[in-house]
């Protein structure tokens, strides 16, 4: 019965603003995996930010697999190796690579509403 009681206890501890955010950091991931659409990180964020309790947390993010779970991803990183030789080889072709690895960085950031790029041609028709 004590464990029950430890559960009930812990299932009705108020969330913290830390604990919103780790939540939405979170959800951006799995936006950014292709787990969530859009709609659904725009519906998980607010329920984050509308709950109360942890156990409210932990049923946004209960269907998606924990970090542990999640295979490394290969291939989006900057060869920090391979910088430095082409670096010493061919300067140009570095650039290159070093310019190449940041716009697929770049891509792979998660985009929300307020990150996704504007066109400039709807700015200047309001």
């Amino acid at each position: 019965m004590k464990d029950h009681e430890e559960h009930t206890a812990s299932a009705i501890i108020r969330a913290s603003d830390a604990e919103r955010d780790r939540i939405e950091a979170q959800l951006k991931d799995h936006y950014a995996a292709g787990r969530l659409t859009l709609a659904e990180l725009e519906e998980r964020v607010a329920a984050a930010y509308a709950a109360r309790t942890r156990e409210q947390l932990d049923v946004l993010v209960k269907d998606l697999p924990r970090e542990a779970d999640v295979p490394a991803s290969h291939g989006h990183g900057i060869d920090s190796s391979l910088l430095i030789i082409l670096l010493c080889v061919a300067p140009p072709a570095a650039l290159v690579y070093w310019l190449m690895s940041q716009r697929t960085a770049r891509r792979s950031r998660p985009r929300g509403p307020d990150l996704a790029p504007t066109d400039p041609k709807d700015e200047s028709a309001g």
